[in-house]
């Protein structure tokens, strides 16, 4: 009788199992250019209108709904730009997964007042959000446009957490971490460089930009590789639709885009593949000196740069698809005082595979990018970097009920490195290494009613180094009430590479890139006089954040985070190098002798934004706290980002009945920076004929500074305004005439930027800069 009770209880288990294995998924499209729509609400209701489930698209368009009964089902898509479209779909035993293919939906010409994105309200209460920032095309051009020309790089500027170093040099520092040790990854392509020399423009295209995502700290499992934070950047496709581009011009870049189908077209009308391309010069080179003649003792801006991209895309049945993009970057500044030059090309494939018979939502990618840098500056030895690399990878995704997640994945890379330049002791170090890695991740979310559970772990196998490393990731949110939500999110992390840069800047342009090095110390005493054996110069580091969310009302959100980040290794290129590390010297302790040395850091904080939506206004207010130090082995001191208070007010407006005209105004106030001061000169003698050169008479001509207290000043507070106005007219055709005209620092602040430790001749950011521009889209 007890067996037949077990049987009976076990065989109804697999019926109600069985019963609940069913899955409709598909694909959003745009019906007018076949672009993917992602973050939309996809509702499955029953014959009679009962609720059943919700899903909602990812960034490819893709939605899944998993643990279905048999029966006859209703789709409907009724919130958002978005007409409202419904799709009667049957589910029969006979069929496991129930695949719609593409719904291609078209846009609502109604005009919808103070239309709340359906993908904002899910983040909140389903996803940690933890030190996340998401921004798309509309949001990146409400930061003012620099030169008449949007960037990502102004949406970067204003995230809670990160601090620039001005208008020039384009370099980001991420709660505690310097720019080597931020991923920037392009349509899952790392990019070495993201940012030209002029500051105010990234290598990206923002007619391009689907969606920016901004982590500043405690990411999931699937990121790996850097130890501080990750923006990942997708591009769309090309219109499938029809042709169409945008040109513009303004005094300080032209730029063009193009786009169009490829191949036959659908019953919809839409094509089954894409193309675009986009190409932008700087023309500061020709119009500085007359429009700027104020600007550097009357010759101009001497900033020159080329972007290029193209990238061509093809969808198959079912949702698959496939995209082959190449890219070429050049930049260079050349100053009186010193000379920047960089090059960057690469390219690669992104696929996307959805299995008929299976449940997994898999996505892929292989590249391959170059990247090679050059700095001289005046009377000093050059420096070179360069770096080659390719990368391998696959993710996949299995949808669960409730929106809950398990991902999963792995990717290979190598690359080679070459590396050259000169601590102040005017001492050589060089570094030439081919590396090879392996990642693999599990990330598993788990939502509730109430809680939000993220668990993951991530191996990073450095096999030419012959390290693995263990990285647990752990994030919660608890949704408190329909207005209040806690979240928590910590983790380990590490990276191999190291930037080398020259403390002899006050202000910094180089960058070099090189795997992490070997030629370190042995051993390694931290700040709590703890002592570590060291067998590489790989970075590693420990994060804990927690904060809240808080929806004061409709319109307005709050976000406040604090975080705490102890880098436990650090590698840095070694100040302290008096002598060669060979046999001659074994008796110098090794922070002597070798090229890098091993540093630990801390850097804790709380950022805050304030953030307001409605209608024709926007407000975007960030306030960050940070409090930044390094311990070198022998003293504490504040590393060159060290920025303790950091405010960014952005505000935009839109006038007319049409909303076609817009203000977008933003400040920025920063306390200063720290820099060590120059405490004197001195003539350098390289003893080049060894023990008997004559010091005495010998007269080098080669001139080395003598520094003051590591970091012990700090450069005055920098704050700058921008102001810019945007006009859009519409003609008969339905293509797009803008008119902007913007002031950067318009009050004119003078911020440092460079100092010369020789000549001590200062650089000043950029004074004031009116700017027209004028684009066409069609």
């Amino acid at each position: 009788m007890v067996k037949q009770l077990f049987l009976s209880l076990f065989l109804l288990i697999c019926a109600a199992v069985s019963a609940q294995d069913y899955t409709i998924r598909g694909f959003l499209h745009d019906a007018s250019n076949g672009e993917p729509i992602s973050d939309e609400r996809v509702k499955l209701l029953r014959q009679d209108s009962t609720p059943v489930a919700v899903g909602y698209t990812n960034i490819a368009g893709f939605f899944s709904i998993p643990k279905l009964d048999v029966g006859a089902y209703i789709l409907k898509v009724e919130k958002g730009k978005y007409e409202r479209s419904f799709m009667n779909v049957e589910i029969t035993p006979a069929k496991k997964i129930y695949d719609i293919g593409s719904w291609n939906l078209n846009l609502n010409t109604m005009q919808v007042r103070d239309i709340r994105v359906t993908g904002e309200a899910k983040a909140k209460r389903q996803q940690i959000g933890m030190s996340e920032v998401k921004m798309d095309k509309q949001t990146v051009e409400k930061i003012p446009m620099y030169g008449a020309e949007s960037d990502v790089v102004g949406a970067l500027s204003v995230t809670p957490g990160v601090v620039t170093t001005g208008d020039q040099g384009g370099q980001l520092y991420v709660r505690g971490g310097t720019p080597i040790q931020n991923k920037t990854l392009l349509d899952g392509m790392t990019i070495y460089n993201p940012f030209h020399s002029i500051g105010f423009y990234s290598i990206f295209e923002t007619e391009l930009v689907k969606s920016v995502d901004i982590y500043t700290g405690g990411f999931e499992s699937k990121y790996g590789g850097r130890i501080s934070s990750v923006m990942d950047i997708t591009y769309r496709d090309g219109n499938r639709n029809k042709f169409g581009g945008k040109v513009s011009a303004s005094p300080f870049m032209a730029k063009a885009v193009l786009e169009g189908p490829l191949g036959k077209r659908n019953q919809d009308g839409l094509a089954a593949g894409s193309y675009m391309f986009t190409a932008k010069h700087s023309l500061l080179d020709y119009t500085s000196k007359s429009l700027y003649p104020s600007i550097n003792d009357g010759n101009g801006l001497p900033f020159n740069f080329t972007d290029l991209y193209g990238k061509v895309t093809f969808n198959g049945e079912g949702g698959s698809k496939f995209s082959a993009f190449g890219f070429n970057n050049r930049d260079s500044v050349n100053y009186s005082v010193a000379d920047l030059n960089w090059n960057a090309s690469g390219g690669g494939i992104n696929f996307t595979l959805v299995p008929s018979s299976s449940p997994i939502f898999i996505r892929g990618h292989v590249n391959g990018s170059n990247y090679e840098t050059t700095f001289q500056e005046t009377s000093q030895e050059p420096r070179y970097s360069k770096i080659g690399g390719f990368d391998l990878g696959f993710d996949f995704t299995f949808f669960q009920k409730n929106e809950s997640e398990l991902n999963y994945g792995f990717n290979l890379s190598g690359f080679n490195t070459q590396f050259v330049t000169y601590n102040e002791l005017a001492r050589k170090i060089e570094a030439n290494n081919f590396t090879t890695e392996i990642g693999t991740y599990v990330n598993y979310r788990l939502v509730t009613p109430r809680w939000v559970y993220q668990t993951g772990l991530r191996m990073q196998v450095y096999a030419s180094l012959n390290t693995v490393s263990i990285e647990p990731r752990l994030g919660a949110k608890f949704n408190a009430t329909d207005r209040l939500r806690f979240k928590f999110s910590g983790g380990r992390f590490s990276q191999n590479f190291t930037s080398a840069s020259s403390d002899k800047d006050i202000v910094n342009l180089f960058n070099g890139l090189l795997s992490a090095p070997t030629n370190v110390q042995d051993e390694f005493v931290n700040e709590y006089q703890q002592v570590s054996t060291i067998k590489n110069g790989l970075q590693y580091a420990w994060h804990a954040i927690a904060g809240f969310e808080y929806d004061l009302n409709k319109f307005w959100n709050l976000n406040i985070e604090g975080y705490y980040k102890y880098f436990d290794q650090l590698s840095n290129i070694n100040p302290n190098k008096l002598y060669a590390d060979i046999a001659q010297f074994e008796l110098i302790d090794d922070v002597f002798k070798k090229d890098f040395i091993i540093e630990s850091g801390q850097s804790f904080g709380v950022d805050a934004l304030l953030k307001y939506s409605k209608n024709r206004v926007f407000i975007w207010a960030v306030y960050s706290w940070g409090y930044n130090t390094r311990w070198d082995g022998f003293n504490a001191y504040f590393p060159v980002f060290d920025r303790r208070h950091n405010l960014n007010l952005v505000a935009s407006y839109a006038f007319g009945e049409k909303k076609n005209t817009e203000l977008n105004v933003r400040w920025n106030l920063g306390s200063g920076l720290p820099f060590t001061p120059t405490a004197g000169y001195y003539q350098l003698e390289n003893f080049s004929e060894g023990l008997t050169t004559d010091y005495v008479t010998n007269n080098p001509n080669t001139i080395a500074t003598m520094l003051g207290t590591f970091n012990s000043q700090r450069l005055p507070y920098y704050h700058r305004l921008d102001i810019t106005v945007k006009h859009t007219i519409t003609t008969k055709a339905k293509n797009n005439i803008e008119l902007v005209a913007g002031i950067t620092n318009a009050y004119n602040r003078n911020n440092i930027f460079y100092v010369n430790r020789i000549t001590n001749q200062k650089i000043y950011q950029f004074p004031i800069l009116p700017s027209i521009g004028m684009s066409y889209k069609f």
